[in-house]
């Protein structure tokens, strides 16, 4: 099998090299751009296989750019990274089509793990999200109970 061509946008240049040092050994890096806009164009010119996207960036934040690489016919797998734990935004970040939701904190563990479950089809999200939910929705059950 191939290696896995991936696209990474992100305003932070310590993340994008992090993330460039967690997924080299295993998967071929294209790029890493700052921002959505940036990642737009190389996904156009370069084809990947999977962009990873921070939900949190200026120009076009993730969300919308996952949204405009499927207007623009991209086949690219997206993989959301970031710091939101909250469930509304992994619910957001799912609903545009993507195939993974990993918290920065547990990029270390996850990352991989979410390329390789993206890449069989299947969708990754990092255990502190549901957790997270699972968690207030049962706060929220036990405070309306009479």
């Amino acid at each position: 099998m191939h290696s896995a061509r991936i696209l990474l946008a992100d305003d932070h240049k310590e993340i994008r090299d992090k993330v460039r040092r967690c997924l080299e050994a295993e998967f071929h890096v294209l790029d890493a751009v700052g921002d959505g806009r940036a990642l737009l164009d190389a996904a156009a010119r370069l084809k990947p296989d999977i962009c990873l996207l921070d939900i949190s960036m200026p120009e076009l934040n993730g969300i919308e750019t996952a949204t405009r690489l499927k207007e623009n016919g991209s086949k690219a797998k997206v993989i959301f990274l970031t710091v939101h734990e909250d469930m509304d935004f992994a619910q957001a970040a799912l609903k545009t089509g993507a195939s993974g939701y990993v918290i920065k904190r547990q990029m270390a563990s996850d990352l991989r793990r979410a390329v390789n479950e993206a890449l069989a089809g299947r969708i990754f999200i990092s255990s502190s999200v549901s957790n997270a939910g699972a968690e207030e929705e049962e706060e929220e059950a036990s405070q309306s109970a009479p």
